[in-house]
């Protein structure tokens, strides 16, 4: 198990730390603080990114102790642009409560922005601020999250005064309304002074403000403030100019929260210039934000929407069904959209639309998610340069004839042999490529606890990872065709993962075992494989005895350092989390027969592992959902030496019969 050190923290390198804080905008949103594995330490909001961030960074003396701690951890910083302070602290609640943030203290617990709910469902409905979303009827309707909970209330409270609603859940008196009714604050509900359809449709009214559709009320809080004005009661119409302000704060568009929250989507822009296009894939999961993906592609004159088309194929094609949403947003039409359509249904076995708005908030979201997308394409602009000429150095390091553009690295992870893991990791034009990273799990019963084998398990997960292009080679097709035309996601065989240069986390050793793989897939003569020994930065190639002659600082090396660090940050975080998940099993769930409700029963009958353990046959047979053949396999399961024992001598006897 390789054990390298990962990219240090960003205070340990200053120039990178400056080129770092230059790319991010001064415009307002999140950013999202990352430790060496890429946990998020924390996340925060600005009105102006670029200051709050570099504020970090300037003196240790203004920050708390637990800031001060954060800092040194940094490695990495990324931000998502909004439009306005307040829809970057709707997202910023969004993105703590989904990932727990170590380092969040204020935001982490499970308060939630408030709701206005609207019970349609009954008779005479009531209309309530709420933090929890939870229908009674299919016909009730929540809208929000709103942000300030006091302008919310507020408006609420104007609103209850310019149109009379119900103000009470129950009546107070029997026989007679209260003074709400004799003031004019509600309609008299209570002893049914107003019909339901009467009711419900001054409700509508109301709806409509929070709706977004609040013109008619400003109209009457316009000729109100009007009124207080003639009558020179500037006092009042100074206090109505402000509700006016405040309903047009409240009902702002909040384009990181979409109102029909029951529809996920995912959305898709694009920001290109003649030579690299940047693509950002928001994931909208019950109208929130909670994930985002960024692709790097080729423009070379492309259309936009071919570019789109392409990244969505690929990403799709890569991902479970469960993960595909019912509906896609793009900014530009595709070439092909009803196939598409047709062949992500097909994916997910349910019916996938594809849209391109045009208008009002879905627009607006598109719209946001390119000047994102142009921020990514000017980072990596900036960036480009400097990889172009890495991957040149290591063309000419390893002799190859062009500038590789996709090169995969492979580590091993375990702790003596338990849970091993392989992580694959893929650089496109020398950065990485996370929508292509592949986690293996090893299968090879030679790998066990106690047992390790690091240049079996490599080898085996060659042979997995270039089986089908072994395959396509034994029936004939022509390899080095496939592999310079590329593919596309809905072509049947899939081919359209070749890889420029394999690196290996290893020395010779494993490197000879790779190759002996690769022999047996008769592709060693196919691929370029090197292998970065971690000792003294040394890159051998197959064959060789000694290592190449390199520099460690050179920039080829430093990008196969890069890479190797990376697939040892992916392999030990995959391992962590199956070492992580098998803590968490009960010996119970080894068991044949008992499933995961079963084991519960069980732990819930006799309340601890011990005492099912200690249990007789005809103890645990009385257990609910447990017979008799189940209890003998559970007792033997605890027992193995006394099962043998009964089997020897009931056979005894069967055996002299005979």
């Amino acid at each position: 198990m390789a054990d390298a050190a990962l990219s240090g923290p960003l205070l340990t390198q200053p120039d990178r730390l400056e080129r770092r804080l230059k790319e991010i905008p001064a415009e307002p949103g999140c950013y999202l603080m990352r430790d060496r594995e890429e946990r998020i330490l924390y996340v925060g909001k600005s009105k102006s990114l670029r200051s709050r961030v570099r504020s970090y960074f300037r003196s240790s003396h203004d920050l708390s102790p637990r800031i001060r701690l954060m800092t040194r951890q940094v490695c990495d910083i990324e931000f998502i642009v909004t439009d306005s302070e307040a829809e970057a602290l709707a997202l910023e609640s969004n993105l703590i409560k989904n990932h727990q943030p170590h380092f969040n203290v204020l935001l982490k617990d499970d308060k939630k922005y408030p709701y206005l709910c609207i019970t349609w469902s009954e008779e005479y409905p009531r209309i309530f601020i709420t933090r929890r979303r939870r229908f009674q009827s299919s016909v009730d309707r929540f809208y929000g999250p709103y942000v300030d909970v006091g302008l919310l209330r507020r408006t609420l409270f104007l609103v209850k005064r310019m149109f009379p609603l119900r103000q009470r859940s129950r009546p107070l008196y029997s026989d007679r309304p209260c003074l709400n009714q004799s003031i004019g604050r509600c309609p008299g509900v209570c002893q049914e002074m107003i019909s339901s359809e009467d009711y419900h449709r001054t409700l509508r009214k109301v709806a409509m403000v929070f709706q977004g559709r609040s013109d008619e009320l400003q109209l009457l809080l316009a000729e109100q403030m009007e009124r207080y004005a003639e009558r020179l009661d500037f006092e009042s119409a100074a206090r109505v100019r402000d509700q006016l302000q405040g309903l047009d704060q409240l009902t702002a568009d909040q384009k990181m929260s979409l109102p029909d929250s029951s529809v996920s989507r995912d959305v898709v822009a694009l920001a290109f210039d003649d030579r690299l296009a940047a693509v950002q894939l928001f994931q909208m999961r019950a109208g929130k934000l909670v994930g985002r993906l960024g692709y790097m592609a080729d423009a070379d004159g492309l259309d936009p929407g071919l570019i789109l088309q392409r990244v969505i194929e690929e990403h799709y094609s890569q991902v479970d069904a469960v993960e595909i949403p019912p509906e896609l947003l793009v900014q530009h039409q595709l070439p092909q959209q009803l196939l598409m359509e047709e062949w992500l249904t097909e994916q997910r076995e349910r019916r996938v639309q594809i849209h391109c708005p045009k208008q009002r908030q879905k627009a607006d979201l598109i719209e946001l998610l390119q000047r994102n997308a142009e921020f990514e394409l000017l980072r990596a602009k900036q960036g480009q340069e400097q990889q172009a000429l890495a991957t040149e150095d290591l063309a000419q390091l390893l002799e190859l004839p062009n500038p590789p553009r996709r090169i995969e690295g492979y580590d091993i992870s375990h702790i003596q042999g338990s849970d091993a893991v392989a992580s694959q990791v893929v650089f496109i034009d020398g950065l990485p490529a996370k929508q292509h990273y592949r986690k293996y799990k090893i299968r090879s019963s030679s790998i066990r606890a106690g047992h390790s084998d690091d240049f079996m398990a490599m080898a085996e997960i060659m042979r997995r990872r270039f089986r089908r292009w072994a395959r396509a080679k034994a029936e004939g097709v022509d390899v080095g065709a496939l592999r310079h035309r590329g593919g596309s996601a809905l072509q049947t065989d899939g081919l359209n993962d070749w890889p420029d240069v394999v690196m290996i986390d290893g020395g010779k050793g494993q490197l000879s075992a790779v190759m002996e793989a690769l022999r047996e897939l008769d592709l060693h003569e196919d691929l370029n494989v090197c292998s970065l020994a971690k000792q003294r930065e040394e890159v051998f190639l197959p064959g060789e005895s000694q290592p190449l002659d390199s520099e460690p600082d050179q920039l080829g090396v430093a990008l196969l350092r890069r890479l190797r660090d990376e697939a040892h940050r992916f392999a030990v975080s995959f391992h962590r989390q199956q070492r992580g998940q098998r803590m968490k099993r009960s010996r119970l769930s080894d068991i044949p027969g008992l499933g995961p409700k079963r084991v519960k029963d069980l732990l819930a009958h006799f309340h601890s592992i011990d005492a099912i353990q200690l249990a007789s046959v005809e103890v645990l047979a009385k257990a609910p959902g447990v017979g008799p053949a189940l209890a003998r396999d559970i007792h033997g399961f605890f027992h193995p030496d006394e099962e043998e024992r009964q089997d020897v001598t009931s056979d005894e006897p069967r055996a002299r019969i005979a």
